[in-house]
């Protein structure tokens, strides 16, 4: 990829790209948005949503974290239309599961496990990526 793909996570201080995924229940990706660190959430959600929505007319519920909350949910329900509903983070001090974010999660390791362990495991470079950690589950 370019480097004009690249970009720097402010927030989380690194460098590289964000990945967006959008996955049916069964951890299947429905579409995939890569950017540039330094491209916001809501932003690519945008296109993403739009996306996923030509592709999957049946797809009525969309849950997702945090970071797509604002004009975001109003706009995926006016224009769309779809119902995205924003898991909310735990406040216990402890590591608590949050409901249907694992799915999204699981995917991740899964399907980028073999980057994240830095190409120490399978003779790749490595390559500092930043993670968004704010990622998009369908329902459907």
């Amino acid at each position: 990829m370019p480097a004009a793909t690249r970009g720097y996570d402010g927030g989380k201080k690194v460098p590289g790209r964000k990945r967006h995924v959008v996955t049916d229940c069964l951890d299947l990706l429905l579409a995939v948005a890569v950017t540039a660190a330094n491209v916001g959430d809501r932003g690519a959600a945008v296109p993403l949503l739009e996306r996923v929505r030509a592709a999957h007319r049946s797809l009525r519920l969309i849950w997702a974290d945090g970071g797509y909350t604002g004009m975001l949910v109003d706009r995926a329900r006016e224009k769309l239309p779809l119902t995205l509903e924003i898991v909310k983070r735990s406040d216990a001090p402890r590591f608590v599961v949050l409901p249907r974010r694992w799915v999204v999660e699981r995917t991740l390791s899964w399907r980028l496990g073999r980057e994240l362990c830095g190409g120490r495991c399978c003779g790749l470079p490595s390559r500092p990526v930043a993670r968004s950690g704010r990622v998009l589950g369908g329902a459907g």
